[in-house]
């Protein structure tokens, strides 16, 4: 993939008088002409033409992202690292643990499930990589991804463990996982009376049994 980033500069405004922005951008064109015009609230179709036959680029009641400072973006790297850090030694325990047990049914994938791919796994399964939307998981036994998925997931073990994922369909043991309930880390999800119990998971909690 290929891709340009630019820095654009931003005005962003509101319409209380028609005639008062349009008088506005006249007098100021030459400074606004290479902005991006970010406008909240009511845009009529007059104003709609006059942005247009201006020409000016603009955009309507769309939320803009505030510039962090470098110290912000820092600590967000930093804190990034840690996490992924902390993945990675709770996925090499689990695997130094499982290693022990000669008999167990256990698969580890580290590649990318594509769209229209169909992974189906009689026993565990360990995931390492995304789950691609339009691609279907499928196990008979425990199931861990630890990246981003946006497939279909259907999951038949005791439990399942996966991170938000706003636009996945994951099924387990025949019920729905409404995804709004699931925290920016690896959650937990068993079956405790026949109800679905979600848990946020801390590293020791790991464990396959």
């Amino acid at each position: 993939m290929k891709g340009n980033q630019f820095s654009v500069k931003v005005y962003e405004t509101s319409i209380e008088d028609e005639e008062v922005f349009m008088a506005f951008f006249d007098a100021n064109y030459t400074l606004f002409k290479d902005h991006l015009i970010s406008i909240q609230g009511e845009l009529s179709s007059t104003i709609r033409a006059y942005l247009e036959a201006k020409p000016l680029c603009y955009m309507h009641n769309i939320k803009t992202p505030i510039s962090r400072t470098r110290k912000e973006l820092a600590e967000a790297l930093e804190s990034q690292h840690l996490e992924t850090k902390a993945k990675q030694e709770m996925i090499e325990e689990e695997l130094a643990k499982l290693s022990e047990r000669l008999d167990n049914n256990l698969t580890v994938r580290d590649s990318m499930v594509r769209s229209g791919q169909e992974v189906r796994i009689e026993g565990d399964l360990l995931l390492l990589n995304r789950v691609n939307s339009g691609a279907t998981i499928h196990t008979t036994g425990n199931l861990i991804i630890t990246q981003v998925v946006e497939g279909d997931i259907r999951c038949y073990g005791s439990f399942m463990m996966i991170s938000a994922s706003p636009k996945a369909n994951i099924i387990f043991n025949g019920l729905t996982v409404k995804n709004e309930l699931l925290e920016d880390r690896l959650n937990r999800i068993e079956l405790v009376n026949h109800r679905l119990v979600i848990t946020p998971v801390l590293k020791k909690e790991i464990n396959w049994a």
